[in-house]
């Protein structure tokens, strides 16, 4: 044990504060550009209620890693420790914005509800899918290490591969190249050079920052000459009132939220699999702090994450948080404690006295929207990193699901458009396209998962999957045929005033072509070698 005294502040802190930070802002800018852009979902309702409860959850969980920070340089007398940094989950807010409120709102938009009335019960129904992630990742922080063993890790990564590939890196670029591709790419540019290619820029200047500068300066210098010439060369900032201390949010506080419950289940296909892939990835979170020297305690990992959605779920915050992968480049740079804490700061003021209103008209999304690129990139690699070889074909099984999805929602207008006059055939196509991508998170795990076993020749655990796909297509948490993607009772499936003759069939030809799979995987395991079926069944029992 040494007296010397923790470093908690360095020049280094500064670099991380940036990085860090404009992954955050860049998060809550997804949020709101995504539900206002694809879903008309009213900007100023998103800023003043969704928001600010979202930004106290990274204001709390940040805080609390500066706090265990402080406790873990004093328990093992390091000077050097760096805290853990927290932020909004990227894959989540793709999954809450497409999955849960955007689909939410829009129900009850077609329900004749008013734009407002919409928006507070998505809002409502966000608060409850928060609160149940942030109790079910407070439940498993005491199980974390069983669920490391029970799934492979190919189909833990798999379904987080395929989001952060075909959601967090593909839509933004679609947005960008719809938008301003001259701003976007040259911010691309500078991301590719420092965020991925590792190269530092003269004067230490953080590469995130420096891509948002430089696209924003762009962006500017184009709308300039686009207004003296009298052409439009990119499209204008959002036009709206700067909201300042908005207080809106603090109608969380009433709890008329909770009674939207009952509502909310139907969208647990897709808050469950988040929940459980953000505990894992928490656990390789601590991994990596400890392989330079910060070993935390796993489950008080965990147990913070699981503590700050809770509060953002009871402040009216509808995207969880959770460890960053990255805190080996924060030690890097050379950030110790004073990053997560400028953070927290930073990104709880913009949420509550409201100056990311201002950042959101001002900052173009073409400029900012290349460093979620550079983040579902980054969580693609990764995934391929920390799973073995062998596996590999495994984490490309679990994008089809994703990429069904993807298709779902690009045609979801067009099939609307056609509406009659569609032909059966083409409804026919549409209609399989949409079951094949309902609930494609669960899909994508139950694929990979069987993939990884059959590679590894444990065809009887396969079979175990592709039970569990039949099963969970019965109740609608895999390949459900209902708008929204929710669940239902089997029960309901003769329903006539629930699903139509094409649905049922959908329904029931997926549920037997699992059956049939596990039906197969075992007759393999049947005709296995004794010795080699026993040592076979041992080793999938002990993993």
């Amino acid at each position: 044990m040494t007296n010397k005294k923790y470093q908690w502040a360095q020049t280094g802190d500064i670099n991380a504060f940036f990085g860090l930070m404009l992954d955050n802002i860049a998060g809550l800018v997804l949020l709101v550009s995504l539900l206002s852009g694809v879903f008309g979902f009213p900007v100023e309702f998103a800023i003043c209620y969704m928001v600010p409860g979202t930004a106290i959850g990274v204001l709390v969980g940040d805080l609390l890693f500066f706090m265990l920070a402080f406790w873990y340089a004093k328990k093992t007398g390091k000077t050097d420790v760096t805290a853990m940094p927290l932020g909004l989950d990227t894959p989540s807010t793709f999954g809450m914005v497409f999955l849960v409120l955007g689909p939410a709102y829009a129900s009850g938009v077609g329900n004749g509800l008013t734009e407002t009335a919409a928006a507070t019960n998505a809002w409502h129904i966000g608060m409850c899918a928060i609160l149940i992630t942030g109790v079910i990742k407070a439940a498993l922080s005491f199980f974390s290490g069983w669920i490391h063993r029970l799934v492979p890790r190919a189909g833990l990564l798999g379904s987080l591969a395929a989001i952060a590939l075909l959601l967090i890196a593909f839509s933004p670029l679609a947005k960008i190249a719809a938008s301003a591709p001259i701003v976007g790419f040259a911010s691309l540019a500078i991301v590719l050079v420092t965020l991925i290619g590792k190269q530092r820029l003269p004067g230490g200047i953080p590469g995130a920052l420096a891509a948002v500068v430089v696209g924003t300066g762009i962006y500017y210098v184009l709308y300039g000459i686009g207004e003296a010439a009298g052409v439009e060369l990119v499209e204008k900032a959002t036009a709206m009132q700067t909201t300042w201390l908005p207080w809106q949010w603090m109608d969380a506080f009433k709890f008329e939220w909770l009674g939207k419950f009952s509502e909310t289940v139907p969208y647990l296909g897709y808050v469950i699999p988040f929940a459980i892939v953000t505990v894992v990835g928490g656990i390789d979170c601590a991994e990596s702090a400890a392989s330079v020297g910060d070993d935390f305690h796993t489950p008080t990992v965990i147990g913070v994450e699981a503590f700050a959605t809770l509060v953002a779920a009871c402040c009216g915050g509808v995207i969880q948080t959770t460890p960053y992968i990255g805190h080996p480049a924060y030690k890097a740079m050379g950030g110790r404690a004073a990053y997560t804490l400028m953070t927290a700061l930073f990104i709880g003021g913009a949420g509550l006295i409201g100056y990311f209103s201002l950042m959101f008209q001002w900052i173009p999304e073409a400029a900012i929207f290349p460093i979620l690129i550079f983040i579902g990139i980054e969580i693609t690699a990764q995934s391929f990193q920390v799973t073995p070889k062998r596996h590999y074909a495994a984490l490309a099984v679990a994008c089809l699901p994703a990429i069904a999805k993807l298709i779902a929602l690009s045609v979801g207008d067009f099939a609307g458009e056609i509406g009659a006059d569609m032909s059966d055939r083409l409804s026919h196509s549409l209609l399989y396209i949409n079951v094949l991508a309902g609930g494609f998170i669960f899909t994508s795990v139950i694929w990979a998962s069987a993939t990884a076993k059959i590679v590894d020749r444990k065809y009887l655990a396969a079979g175990v999957y592709f039970t569990l796909g039949g099963l969970f297509t019965l109740f609608g948490i895999m390949h459900s045929p209902l708008s929204g993607d929710k669940m239902f009772l089997p029960t309901e499936l003769m329903n006539g005033e629930v699903f139509d003759e094409a649905k049922v069939a959908a329904v029931r030809d997926f549920a037997i072509a699992y059956f049939v799979m596990a039906a197969i995987m075992i007759g393999l395991w049947q005709v296995l070698p004794q010795a080699e079926q026993v040592a076979e069944e041992s080793e999938s029992l002990a993993h």
